[in-house]
């Protein structure tokens, strides 16, 4: 198959790094080649992370700008500083909650306001669905459950090639036994907001 291209942006602290693990793992367990590209910028939190992902056949996992099938974005400013690796058959899938960059407060330019990041984001993509990560993650129980309800949204794009009860596998061989239930709930209630604003 061709690959499929995920390119995953936000802000260290958010689990953009485990999100990739268990895609990865889960792309494998159905058969898949995959290929994750370094995680580029500071990882500490705070910092802004990017990482690329292609399911499928490739020998590079560089996405050419404009090639990304999926933008998972944990955090809405990150989404729109990604806007150059979409396209108009692109699905936009963004956490709404923003992280205010440590250096805002000296940038002559204010942080945009919600509607018109995703106007912008709009008007590059297929489709854009954006929704409350950190109220959802919060409500299954835990704030840091974010990153398994983008992850749920991310299942339910269509064309998205690895099934969901394959990363439910995969997210119960990688995260610790007790966080499960938790994330388990933030993953399916990401994923049904997303399935319900496809």
């Amino acid at each position: 198959m061709n690959p499929y291209n995920i390119y995953i942006s936000g802000v260290g602290g958010q689990g953009i790094i485990k999100t990739s693990v268990i895609m990865g793992e889960a792309a494998m367990k159905s058969d898949l080649s995959v290929v994750v590209g370094e995680i580029h910028g500071m990882s500490q939190r705070g910092g802004v992370v990017s990482t690329q992902m292609k399911i499928g056949n490739s020998h590079s996992p560089i996405i050419e700008k404009g090639k990304t099938d999926l933008l998972l974005a944990f955090e809405p400013l990150e989404a729109l500083r990604a806007v150059n690796m979409i396209n108009k058959d692109s699905y936009v899938v963004t956490n709404t909650s923003s992280i205010y960059p440590f250096n805002i407060h000296q940038s002559e330019y204010p942080y945009p306001e919600l509607s018109t990041l995703l106007e912008e984001l709009s008007s590059h993509a297929k489709k854009v669905i954006a929704l409350d990560a950190e109220g959802i993650a919060k409500e299954a129980g835990h704030i840091l459950a974010v990153n398994m309800v983008m992850l749920g949204a991310a299942a339910a794009v269509p064309g998205f090639p690895v099934d969901k009860e394959t990363i439910i596998e995969s997210m119960q061989n990688n995260l610790p036994e007790k966080s499960i239930p938790v994330n388990l709930k933030a993953f399916k209630e990401g994923y049904r907001v997303c399935s319900s604003n496809i």
